[in-house]
């Protein structure tokens, strides 16, 4: 039994990232685990489907059509955790910057 290397690992890279992404947009859509859970399985089914396909130019165009939809079923407004760029609350009460008399005197600040 021998595994197929005809694909590189930035390829499998790639296929991951692009299920990653399916996934994260399927989650901005839909709210609810249980239900996201369900249309989760369905993407994992469709990329299963397609698991056993080696040549390359069948393989580029299901990508191709992948990247495709993806971009068709973009969330407009997708979900940023609070505390990431972006977020609620990025940056939001930040702690003051504390100068010691050190740090006035050596930049030349004598009030």
């Amino acid at each position: 039994m021998s595994v197929n290397t005809a694909f590189s690992s930035a390829h499998r890279l790639y296929v991951k990232s692009l299920y990653k992404r399916y996934l994260t947009n399927s989650l901005d859509w839909t709210i609810n685990r249980p239900l996201w859970r369900e249309q989760a399985l369905l993407i994992r089914a469709e990329f299963e489907k397609n698991r056993d396909v080696t040549d390359p130019r069948t393989l580029a165009q299901i990508l191709e059509k992948a990247e495709r939809d993806l971009v068709a079923k973009r969330h407009p407004d997708p979900y940023i955790a609070p505390s990431f760029p972006g977020g609620t609350k990025w940056e939001r009460n930040t702690p003051p910057v504390m100068h010691t008399d050190l740090d006035q005197e050596a930049a030349g600040n004598h009030h």
